[in-house]
Parts: structure tokens; C-alpha cells; sequence
């Protein structure tokens, strides 16, 4: 006699309830990391249909066939300096977050040993960061000297207290697991314990923020642009194509200003994307 098992309805529906949740996750993930990646790629390969630093005659000119976004008052095609923009100001976020990545994970670290002293530096931390960002990053561009390779320093420190606090909460946490005790208990060093066990386990979370350091970062760097700091003004920036085109908004030519700050709305929006759905898998992956 043959029998016939019959498959368990909400098993089935649960399994394509996941793939369904992997699906769009990855959707929501490469959605925005392509557009990202279609930037950049524009920005270094593309051919520009205008020198984006060279003048043209018609000044202030809506856009058209010609000029897609139009010209601005130098007559700079606004479209040929947005896409050389983000060749410049994406750049920059990614090396400032990149470097306070690399401090701040290794000040986390050190600042989970046992004793006062990680208590000192979130201490530190807390009045570091109650200041406000942008002034604080103005004044170290200020102090430092006013050029690119500053500011990058400057959305580098601002970032560092992020990740410092970020892995030294989460590895409060992680230390008190059992696989940690375990460890400890055949010998681990505690150096090895935390890059070999501690630290892969906060991947995923560090990541995230890391995506939306660099959201953070875009805007800092776009506010010193307008505000001339940091970035020459020869140099394409969303910050200072905004500030160049601020003027002449009450007259009607509006797409100096709002196409750039657009580009910046955008690039902004796919980094909190990117950082959104990496918080969702690696909390997913957790209560797995």
C-alpha cells in the first residue's frame, strides 16, 4: 500500500513568503547600488556633451535639446558639472568613511576591555558630538587649511564617534555569548577573540551605518561647497552648482539649483536605501 504525503500548507506558504522577502530585499539592495554605480560610471567614462569647466555664450539658458539642464550664469552646462560632480563629492564621502571606519572599529575594540577607560572615551564621545557636525566640520577645514584633502579628514573625525559607540555597543553584547566564554576557556587571546570572533559577528551592522555615514557625508560635503569651504570653486560640486544658481531662482531660472539638489536627494535617498535593507538582513540573520 502506497501512501501519499500531503505537504504541509504553511510550510509551503512560508517558503514562498521568504523568497518573496528575498527577492524584493535584493531588489531594494541593487536598485540603489546600481544607480550609485551608474553615477560613478558616468561621472569617469562617459563622454560629457559639454567641457564642464569651459564657458559657453548663452548664459543662463533653459535646458533643451542642446543643453539638457540648461546653462548656468557663467554659462556652464549644468548637466556636464552635475555628472562631473558626483565623480567629486561621492569620492570624497566614501575616503572619509572608509578612514573613520578603520579608526573608529579599532577604538570600539580597544574600548571593550573591562575598566574605566572605555567609559572615558564614550564620555569623550558625548561631548565630541555635542557639537553641531557641519559647524565642527567648518572649523576644521578652517583650521586645517582649506582644501580637499582636509575635508576628508574632517568627514572623518565627525564620523569616528558613529562607529566607535556602534561596535562597542554591540560588542558589549556579543562578548557575553557562550561561544565567546568558549573561546576564552581553550585559550584564545583576547586580540583573537575579537577580530577572529567578535568582530565578523558586527559585520553586517557596521556595514549599514557605514552606508549611511556616507549619506551623512554627502550632505556635510555639499554644505561646505556651498558655503565655499573645502572644495575650489572651479571644481563641479552639487554644493556649489546650488549656491552658483541660489541667485537667480527668484528670477525663474530655477534649474541651476534644483537639478544638482536633486542629484543630492538621490544619492542620499539610495545610501539610506543601501543602509535600510543591510539593517534588515543582518537583523533577519540574527533571530535566525
Amino acid at each position: 500500500m502506497t501512501e501519499t504525503l500531503a505537504a504541509d500548507p504553511t510550510t509551503v506558504t512560508t517558503g514562498v513568503t521568504r523568497k518573496r522577502r528575498r527577492g524584493r530585499g535584493r531588489l531594494r539592495l541593487w536598485v540603489p547600488t546600481g544607480i550609485l554605480t551608474a553615477m560613478l560610471a558616468a561621472a569617469y567614462l562617459a563622454p560629457l556633451p559639454h567641457d564642464p569647466a569651459e564657458p559657453l555664450p548663452n548664459t543662463l539658458a533653459p535646458p533643451d535639446g542642446e543643453h539638457w539642464m540648461g546653462t548656468d550664469k557663467f554659462g556652464l552646462d549644468v548637466f556636464s558639472r552635475l555628472v562631473a560632480s558626483a565623480g567629486v563629492d561621492i569620492p570624497l564621502a566614501l575616503a572619509g568613511m572608509v578612514i573613520s571606519l578603520v579608526i573608529g572599529v579599532l577604538l570600539g575594540l580597544a574600548a571593550l576591555h573591562r575598566g574605566p577607560w572605555g567609559e572615558r572615551v564614550v564620555r569623550a564621545l558625548d561631548v565630541f558630538q555635542a557639537f553641531p557636525l557641519l559647524i565642527l566640520a567648518i572649523a576644521l577645514v578652517a583650521l586645517m587649511g582649506n582644501n580637499i584633502e582636509n575635508v576628508v579628514v574632517a568627514i572623518a573625525i565627525i564620523n569616528v564617534p558613529r562607529f566607535v559607540r556602534l561596535v562597542r555597543s554591540e560588542g558589549l553584547t556579543i562578548r557575553e555569548s557562550r561561544y565567546i566564554e568558549a573561546a576564552h576557556a581553550i585559550g584564545a587571546t583576547g586580540p583573537r577573540v575579537m577580530f577572529r570572533h567578535v568582530l565578523p559577528n558586527m559585520t553586517g551592522i557596521i556595514l549599514a551605518q557605514a552606508s549611511l555615514a556616507v549619506a551623512h557625508s554627502i550632505v556635510v560635503i555639499a554644505s561646505l561647497s556651498f558655503l565655499g569651504i573645502g572644495i575650489n570653486a572651479a571644481d563641479a560640486s552639487w554644493g556649489a552648482m546650488i549656491q552658483t544658481g541660489a541667485q537667480n531662482m527668484a528670477t525663474g531660472q530655477w534649474w541651476v539649483s534644483v537639478f544638482p539638489g536633486l542629484a543630492i536627494f538621490l544619492t542620499v535617498l539610495c545610501f539610506n536605501a543601501i543602509s535600510d535593507e543591510l539593517q534588515d538582513t543582518f537583523g533577519r540573520a540574527r533571530q535566525r
